[in-house]
């Protein structure tokens, strides 16, 4: 028999009032929740781990304290700032949608759910968020965590990722009208420390009297996932220019599409193909003594597979055509994604 909401919501919120985790953007008990710390942290943690965020937010909330000042900062100051932590899209979508507060709303965040989804890289999971942890509106965000605990809680079979909506009506259902904001974070925390996806350690569980996955014994099998389709491979190469001081050279991304704006030594097209391309010298940035490095670069993006064979050549004074040359001690000032920084390293371990 499935649990009715006042089932679920008294002992998630009691476990909360005891055991919620600290962390460095959510607000203490009795105090209100800053909606610009709120919006930053969901950003940074769409795909990325709580651990992985940690130094992020705390470097962005130091350099950017508030939303105007995020918005009068440079893009690639921004850029700069998120390289390492991926997804790069969101890096820029945080920039737009800052400015966007800024002029539009006299940099104060909205306040409810059909506003905040208005906004650049907003969805309905993070305006859901926002406005239930930051405002305490009656919303009822959903991510992985909270996927987790209702499929388990109310023995749903069906695979993700078709089962989401069934899973967002339930989440719905069992969501409170006052503390909606603490019921989400509850369910995240319950989530993130007890109802893990291996293992789960049901009997410290506050719904775990309640859960019809772990009165079946079936608990650590759900949610269940449906096939995933194999990633592709693409090949490529890429060039490791160094001029006689040391420099290397960089050239910048187009601002939109896959790593925008974002700094990287010259490449070929990245392809999907057996092989990788034979044409070195015609994909070159500039002639040269090009010699292959060992071992390849692998990267692995959402999509797809990336294997490059790196080529580096001394190129004297270099020249300046072809980009911009950027010394050792100045390459931090770049933003460098974690891909081309395995490409400028791969000299060391060759």
């Amino acid at each position: 028999m499935a649990p009715t909401p006042a089932q679920v919501r008294r002992p998630v919120l009691s476990w909360y009032d005891k055991h919620r985790r600290i962390l460095p953007w959510r607000a203490a008990p009795g105090e209100a929740a800053d909606p610009y710390l709120v919006w930053l942290s969901e950003i940074m943690l769409q795909q990325t781990t709580v651990a992985t965020v940690g130094p992020y937010f705390e470097r962005f909330r130091l350099t950017w304290p508030t939303v105007d000042a995020l918005a009068s900062a440079s893009l690639d100051d921004v850029l700069t700032a998120w390289a390492g932590l991926g997804y790069y899209s969101r890096a820029r979508n945080l920039h737009k949608c800052a400015q966007t507060i800024v002029r539009d709303h006299g940099g104060e965040f909205p306040s409810t759910e059909d506003e905040l989804r208005g906004l650049p890289g907003i969805g309905p999971y993070t305006a859901a968020a926002i406005a239930a942890i930051a405002f305490d509106q009656p919303a009822a965000p959903v991510d992985g965590n909270i996927e987790r605990v209702l499929a388990r809680l109310f023995c749903v079979a069906e695979a993700l990722p078709a089962v989401k909506p069934i899973l967002r009506d339930l989440a719905a259902q069992v969501a409170p009208k006052k503390r909606a904001g603490d019921f989400a974070q509850a369910l995240m925390d319950i989530g993130a420390t007890i109802c893990t996806p291996r293992a789960p350690k049901c009997v410290s569980c506050p719904l775990g009297n309640k859960c019809a996955a772990h009165k079946t014994g079936v608990a650590a099998e759900l949610p269940k996932r449906a096939p995933q389709k194999a990633k592709p491979t693409r090949r490529g190469l890429a060039f490791r220019a160094v001029r006689s001081d040391g420099a290397i050279l960089l050239r910048q991304r187009p601002p939109k599409g896959l790593l925008g704006a974002m700094w990287e030594v010259p490449t070929s097209e990245w392809l999907v193909a057996e092989d990788f391309p034979d044409n070195h010298e015609e994909a070159a940035p500039c002639p040269a003594n090009w010699r292959a490095l060992e071992p390849r670069v692998k990267h692995t993006f959402t999509h797809f597979h990336l294997e490059l064979i790196v080529f580096e050549a001394d190129v004297g004074e270099g020249d300046d055509g072809h980009g911009v040359w950027v010394r050792q001690e100045e390459l931090d000032s770049y933003a460098i994604p974690t891909v081309m920084k395995k490409v400028i390293n791969a000299a060391d371990k060759s």
